[in-house]
């Protein structure tokens, strides 16, 4: 049994409600005769523990499932999560943009809204206007402030897991080490009324690489996204779960030192830094230099899309510069997907990636590879960060402390 399943059983004849939740979300387990056998719990026992998500409102009965006797009888019941008890919130911040939506626990978009909030203009003001975003939109969704259970915001900068706090972002003025879970958690109350909800902070390619990964490749056990728009970010997903490193600085890549950037500057203080020369902030400088109109990865997008010959040019070449950086990734991390996702996420850009990839890796590493474009596009970070809320909440040592505050 792997790590994740012996947490999931927990100890055989004393799992937990949590545990037997988890259980029936996975689809691990779904009647109550399965859970009595991944668990060794009594049919009385089992009964007990999961007549508290019932009467949490977090389990609903479903159809009867297949007669597994050959003698025949009855249909097991089966058991099955409910994800109309409650509802998320989630944000994905870029430079000068942002969206956000009203999500369900299964991660279907229930509203959304996307628009001009510049992050420059520091956490007090963004964050405030966020609030008053969730506000509309949950009036939107025609649903209420007190069914949300949790808020997820993705950001373009590293994030302390333990602390959700920003980290010396290198594109966020002003925010490094601000209280960003406390701030957001007080625009939603003063914005709504209710009271304040769990919000968890993660990086927005860490995000988008768990969205794109849980949703449309769950069975690849390493999984990398590269997001290129300002700036480069990667997010990389190992066996289900987010590889962050020791605090929160995994897949930093666009901070990686290249000899053709050793005179720029980037917006770190350093000089060469890969994003300096290859993103989408870095093919706006260069357009801006030759006379075309473009100021951030944003309008490089829109040039590439009504096929303007520079920026085709310039995006292809940026794409070899990562490719080249890429490469050590993939023989690093030998992964299944290479995501490449963002405001330069064209043919142009990939075609310059594999150019470099494919001849600088190892072709060990590449055998098997799937060097892929997003699937969710501009909301993949909103589903990320909606899982990693639901995913917490629902966590079986979770479940068991909410249930205990809910008086069950």
């Amino acid at each position: 049994m792997s790590a994740r399943g012996a947490r999931s059983h927990g100890v055989r004849g004393q799992a937990s409600s949590g545990e037997l939740l988890e259980l029936v979300r996975s689809g691990r387990a779904t009647t109550r005769g399965a859970l009595q056998q991944a668990t060794g719990l009594s049919r009385a026992t089992v009964g007990q523990r999961l007549d508290r998500l019932f009467r949490a409102g977090w389990l609903r009965e479903g159809a009867g499932g297949p007669v597994d006797s050959p003698l025949g009888g009855r249909p097991s019941i089966t058991l099955e999560f409910d994800d109309e008890h409650a509802v998320v919130l989630a944000a994905d911040l870029d430079t000068r943009h942002a969206r956000a939506a009203v999500l369900s626990l299964t991660g279907e978009i229930l509203a959304e809204h996307g628009g001009t909030l510049v992050i420059e203009d520091g956490p007090e003001a963004v964050l405030g206007e966020l609030g008053r975003w969730f506000a509309e939109l949950l009036e939107k969704a025609g649903h209420r402030a007190p069914e949300v259970c949790g808020i997820g915001l993705a950001v373009p900068g590293p994030v302390d897991r333990e602390t959700g706090r920003v980290v010396q972002p290198p594109i966020m003025p002003g925010w490094d080490g601000y209280d960003t879970t406390g701030r957001l958690a007080r625009a939603f109350t003063e914005h709504t009324g209710a009271p304040p909800v769990p919000v968890l902070v993660d990086n927005d390619a860490n995000l988008m690489a768990y969205g794109e990964q849980r949703t449309g490749y769950p069975d690849c056990s390493a999984f990398v996204l590269v997001k290129v728009s300002t700036g480069i970010g990667a997010g990389v997903v190992v066996d289900g779960s987010v590889y962050r490193g020791i605090d929160g600085g995994a897949g930093d890549i666009g901070h990686i030192r290249v000899p053709e950037g050793a005179e720029t500057l980037c917006r770190c203080g350093s000089y060469g830094c890969l994003a300096a020369i290859a993103s989408g902030g870095a093919v706006a400088r260069r357009l801006a230099s030759a006379g075309v109109p473009a100021a951030s990865g944003s309008d490089v997008r829109d040039l590439l899309a009504s096929g303007h010959p520079e920026a085709v040019g310039l995006a292809r070449e940026a794409g070899r510069r990562v490719g080249d950086v890429l490469a050590t990734v993939v023989t690093l991390l030998n992964p299944g997907v290479l995501m490449i996702a963002g405001d330069l996420a064209g043919t142009a850009f990939v075609t310059g990636v594999r150019e470099l990839l494919y001849q600088r890796a190892l072709s060990r590493s590449t055998a098997h590879l799937d060097v892929v474009t997003s699937r969710l596009g501009e909301r993949a970070g909103l589903v990320g960060a909606g899982a990693l809320v639901v995913e917490h909440l629902y966590a079986p040592e979770r479940v068991e402390a909410r249930l205990r505050a809910l008086g069950v």
